[in-house]
């Protein structure tokens, strides 16, 4: 059974991997150099990377989604079921091609997205597509704002996600900001606070605080407790670590520095899954958990996004349980 369903992208992401220079060639370039990138295609999308996370670290999982009947997408579906990750819940649509996200770094492994989503695969999910019977017997239904773009995906996710609600599931929610995936940046606040209000639990990023409202991680946090009645937050901080809040305690954990930044890429993800693996095995509530229930949980989510920043990827990049006990102690169980 599985105990995490999530629906949102499942994508390509090209990520660059170095440069191809020009002047490299055997003759004389006629204009000036020009480097560009090289790409490695790598399995990805924000929900698939937190499922795999799930399911590397023992929580069971199912993805509702849509991929184009082609090379990518059958690809991707082969990946999620070599994870483990329940796929039956994924569409192969022939009229549409697999969405594909193009990643470009810089020397730190900050990326910028440029986007083959014009239309992509995930976007046209339908409602009547929607595999319910997964939903029903997981105990937590975890989406983002990708799936709130545009239509059908939009009103697929509010089904699903209404559906969730009444089988009394827990809701996750990552704003996951894209903003070339915006046709209008209010639209994306509305939209993003709209997901606020139906979730449970909440991992935003500092940025996507900053974008939302321009206040610090503490005025983040509780503004999604008192305005969006969110039970539990995690802002992350990148490589400074995270803010952690449910209604009764508060704190910060430092991220442990990798060995050498490669990728960030789905490292935010990565954290999610981590920290909602640790939440599940307490087997509390989110206003359950206490300081060191909750130092616990992100000190593990932080190290195991640390180490994935340290390879190209999301799915992919996931670090080894025995490897993130190694690295961060077994006090991060």
């Amino acid at each position: 059974m599985n105990q995490v369903v999530a629906l949102g992208e499942l994508l390509i992401d090209f990520i660059s991997v170095g440069v191809n220079k020009t002047q490299d060639f055997p003759f004389p370039p006629k204009i000036s150099a020009v480097e560009y990138p090289i790409l490695a295609s790598q399995p990805g999308g924000a929900p698939a990377n937190f499922l795999s996370a799930l399911q590397c670290y023992g929580t069971q999982t199912g993805m509702i989604a849509k991929v184009g009947d082609d090379a990518f997408g059958r690809l991707l579906i082969r990946t999620m079921t070599d994870k483990g990750i329940d796929t039956q819940g994924i569409i192969k649509d022939p009229s549409v091609f697999t969405t594909l996200a193009f990643v470009t770094l810089d020397d730190e492994g900050n990326r910028e997205f440029s986007f083959a989503r014009k239309p992509g695969a995930d976007q046209f999910l339908r409602s009547e597509e929607i595999n319910f019977d997964l939903i029903d017997e997981a105990s937590v239904f975890h989406f983002g704002s990708l799936s709130l773009t545009g239509e059908p995906i939009r009103t697929a996710t509010h089904r699903a996600l209404a559906h969730a609600k009444t089988r009394n599931s827990m809701i996750s929610f990552d704003p996951n900001l894209r903003v070339p995936l915006w046709n209008e940046l209010d639209i994306a606040r509305a939209q993003i606070e709209w997901g606020f209000y139906q979730a449970d639990i909440v991992k935003i990023s500092d940025n996507e605080a900053t974008f939302l409202w321009d206040v610090s991680p503490e005025e983040t946090a509780k503004r999604l407790h008192e305005q969006f009645d969110v039970s539990l937050v995690f802002v992350t901080l990148g490589p400074k670590g995270c803010y952690f809040s449910n209604k009764n305690v508060t704190g910060w954990v430092p991220s442990p520095k990798p060995e050498k930044v490669v990728d960030t890429t789905g490292a935010g993800d990565i954290f999610s899954g981590s920290a909602m693996n640790r939440f599940l095995a307490l087997e509390k509530k989110p206003d359950e958990l206490n300081q060191q229930d909750l130092e616990s949980i992100v000190s593990f989510a932080c190290c195991a996004a640390s180490i994935s920043t340290q390879s190209h990827g999301g799915i992919d990049a996931v670090p080894p349980l025995e490897y993130v006990l190694d690295r961060c102690g077994a006090s991060s169980v």
